[in-house]
């Protein structure tokens, strides 16, 4: 089992955790308004819910490509070309300002993170790309779990952070800043994948 692939995965998912989408603007935007105690828990509950769609990636890749090997190739060429969709809108609305929050209608604890990370079918589109693209074969409990327990550690690790950091003004305005350097490297990681899937570089 090389580390290679591990830390392709962790290389990945940090732009596209960062880059604004409902979770990460939902998560920051509690985190201003009511407080890192608050927050915290609830970017926890983002974070195992986004978790959740690499666990549901993993067992329904290994079951349709079992049950039918030639949805394989299509699969790849169909996840490369919704990364390379992906990356186009990234690169495309680096500079528009921040979009609102999704509404937090259920709840705002840790229950509530990860009805809201569920109730958002894309995050298993998205993993299951990645994991064709740095894991192409993934079998046996072992594989299995190392690439959940490193997607979920990373998806745990940014939500904490973001929601302890946006605690406060001065962090916001400099994550704001950011925001179009942080959709720039996102867009050209998810590009770069996508081109991976699709030529099998």
């Amino acid at each position: 089992m090389s580390i290679e692939p591990f830390l392709a995965l962790i290389a990945v998912l940090t732009p596209a955790i960062l880059s604004p989408g409902p979770s990460i603007i939902a998560a920051t935007q509690m985190a201003l308004a009511q407080g890192r105690d608050k927050a915290l828990p609830y970017g926890l509950g983002l974070a195992f819910g986004a978790s959740l769609w690499c666990l549901f990636a993993l067992f329904g890749l290994a079951v349709v490509f079992k049950l039918y090997p030639p949805l394989f190739q299509a699969a790849k060429i169909a996840g490369g070309l919704y990364l390379l969709y992906m990356a186009y809108g990234l690169w495309r609305g680096a500079r528009n300002p921040l979009p609102p929050a999704a509404e937090r209608r259920f709840g705002n604890g840790f229950a509530g993170g990860v009805i809201l990370s569920l109730s958002n079918p894309k995050p298993a589109l998205f993993y299951s790309a990645v994991i064709l693209t740095l894991f192409p074969d993934p079998h046996g409990a072992a594989m299995l779990t190392a690439i959940y327990a490193t997607a979920l550690a990373t998806e745990l690790f940014w939500y904490a952070c973001v929601t302890i950091s946006m605690s406060t003004n001065t962090m916001r305005k400099r994550y704001l800043a950011a925001k179009f350097w942080i959709d720039i490297i996102a867009a050209l990681a998810l590009a770069a994948l996508s081109l991976m899937l699709i030529f099998n570089l």
